[in-house]
């Protein structure tokens, strides 16, 4: 259990504050193409109130998409390596399942919230932009787990 908070909470973090500040970019470029002229002061200290504004909502929401992902691959790894199926890459897997659980998440809170939650992945290039962020977020979970696994196995 350790091992599995050691690796989700580094990859939660990472995701959650590269979807924010990914966000707050979408929304500020935004405003700057139609003129509004924003200081860099004023860039870093909306991406910090994002960030804390975000984190109760959106933080959770994408710790809940990371956990469901994070199973779904640890059944798929435990059901292939049982039936003697060639070992998946696993950090390719949990890479796929990050950018996939935020992409689910952003779909599923339109229908439920009638509103996306997020302003920055109103566009197809910030549904991207947050899907990358998921993305990051598996490899990292993936890297550290398998490094944590391979650890373990060395010092048995």
């Amino acid at each position: 259990m350790w091992s599995f908070i050691k690796s989700f909470l580094p990859a939660w973090l990472a995701t959650f504050l590269v979807a924010s500040s990914l966000h707050t970019f979408q929304v500020l470029n935004a405003l700057s193409s139609i003129g509004v002229e924003i200081s860099s002061t004023e860039w870093l200290s909306t991406a910090w109130k994002d960030a804390v504004g975000l984190l109760p909502t959106y933080g959770i929401i994408i710790a809940i998409a990371l956990l469901l992902a994070f199973g779904v691959v640890t059944i798929i790894r435990k059901y292939a390596i049982k039936h003697d199926i060639k070992k998946p890459r696993f950090i390719t897997l949990t890479s796929v399942a990050g950018a996939s659980s935020i992409a689910v998440a952003l779909l599923a809170m339109q229908p439920i919230l009638n509103v996306t939650l997020i302003a920055g992945a109103r566009g197809y290039d910030g549904f991207l932009l947050q899907c990358f962020a998921g993305l990051l977020g598996g490899f990292i979970y993936g890297l550290l787990r398998a490094t944590s696994e391979s650890g373990a196995l060395s010092n048995r």
